[in-house]
């Protein structure tokens, strides 16, 4: 980040502004300007200007619009908060420029690398998870005419939303890449105990980081799978081959030290979860690690598919292929638009009565479907 503070001493032509239940449109001196709120009870003897509208009330099943500005522009920072145990059951997405499909369509948990809806802190360049649930975005997101960032309730309850979002209007170079995200989980895997981290990327871009939640299903040491990435046109042998889901993420020797799991977090990379946090080598262990290609972007002229192995040991010194694991991959990049549509979440097939689409997104994303 040592660019961004040699840049803060330059003066250009920007305006901050910044968008909360506050000052929903972002506009100037449109803050703090709410008479009634989740807070105006709080502020009953007070009145305008103290905290009288801090939050929102997502109902049960509902969606709604976080921030909806105009261009051109770059989303520098997203703060938000609302129930940990709730955080895989929100659904994050993004749009830029008026496209009818996000860029951004990811459990909102996931996004900021608590994918096991049980807090996990995170110290990186662009997440930061900070007690006791503040969820950090700093992935610059540009566009050129309009944003528009909602989050989608999939439970059936309402959930408390606190949230800022801030941006610069500024204008962009000729030649940008629009910042996307998105997410896919097997569980389970089945053979041949493949998890596509992403595929159908198709366009000029970089890779900038990966967000992986894994239950093994089986005992013993997990991570013998190799990361893949499959560029231009490859199809069965990828450019781009790791050598164990542990060394990409910075890691080595099954993360073990003294015979425990470490967690780790740093501003690359990190295991930043173990769960239950004092066992080892057990089945039902829940893990998740981040790596950011901030330094070491993946650049791709054409497409992209990312893969990653779920490979464990039997006896003799064979690998296990882990057909009984549960892994959710969350890709993060920057392409050129249009870009090519997501698989829906809501791809359970069921025979017999059928749920409501929000039934569907919500046993996907607990892996119930």
């Amino acid at each position: 980040m040592g660019g961004v503070v040699e840049e803060l001493w330059q003066l250009p032509t920007r305006r901050t502004r910044s968008v909360s239940p506050e000052n929903p449109t972002g506009a100037k001196g449109a803050g703090a300007r709410a008479t009634e709120g989740t807070g105006a009870s709080a502020a009953r003897d007070l009145g305008a200007g103290w905290k009288v509208s801090p939050s929102i009330a997502l109902g049960a099943g509902r969606t709604e619009t976080l921030a909806d500005v105009a261009g051109p522009g770059v989303v520098q920072h997203i703060w938000l908060t609302t129930e940990v145990a709730g955080v895989r059951d929100l659904v994050l997405r993004m749009f830029w420029d008026d496209e009818e499909q996000p860029s951004v369509e990811v459990p909102l948990g996931d996004f900021f690398c608590n994918g096991w809806a049980e807090l996990a802190l995170v110290d990186s360049e662009v997440v930061v998870v900070a007690p006791a649930g503040g969820f950090n975005s700093y992935w610059p997101m540009p566009f050129r005419r309009r944003a528009t960032i909602t989050l989608e309730n999939t439970t059936r309850r309402t959930l408390p939303v606190y949230y800022q979002v801030t941006y610069q209007e500024r204008d962009l170079p000729e030649r940008i890449g629009h910042f996307h995200a998105s997410w896919r989980r097997s569980n389970p895997l089945g053979e041949p105990a493949v998890h596509t981290i992403v595929d159908g990327i198709i366009g000029t871009g970089r890779y900038v980081g990966t967000y992986l939640a894994v239950q093994p299903g089986a005992p013993g040491w997990w991570g013998e799978g190799e990361v893949k990435f499959f560029l231009d046109g490859d199809q069965e042998h990828p450019t781009i081959c790791g050598t164990g889901t542990e060394d990409y993420f910075g890691g080595a020797w099954n993360f073990d030290v003294g015979g425990r799991y470490v967690p780790y977090s740093t501003g690359q990379l990190g295991l930043n979860q173990v769960l239950p946090p004092h066992e080892v080598y057990r089945p039902h262990q829940r893990f998740g690690m981040y790596r950011w290609h901030l330094r070491d972007p993946i650049c791709f002229e054409q497409d992209l598919r990312v893969t990653v192995q779920a490979l464990g040991w039997k006896v003799g010194g064979r690998y296990l292929p882990l057909t009984d694991a549960d892994i959710a991959g969350t890709a993060f990049w920057y392409q050129t638009e249009p870009h090519a549509p997501f698989p829906p979440l809501r791809t359970q097939q069921r025979t017999g009565s059928r749920p409501s689409p929000v039934t569907w997104v919500r046993n996907l994303l607990r892996g119930t479907g």
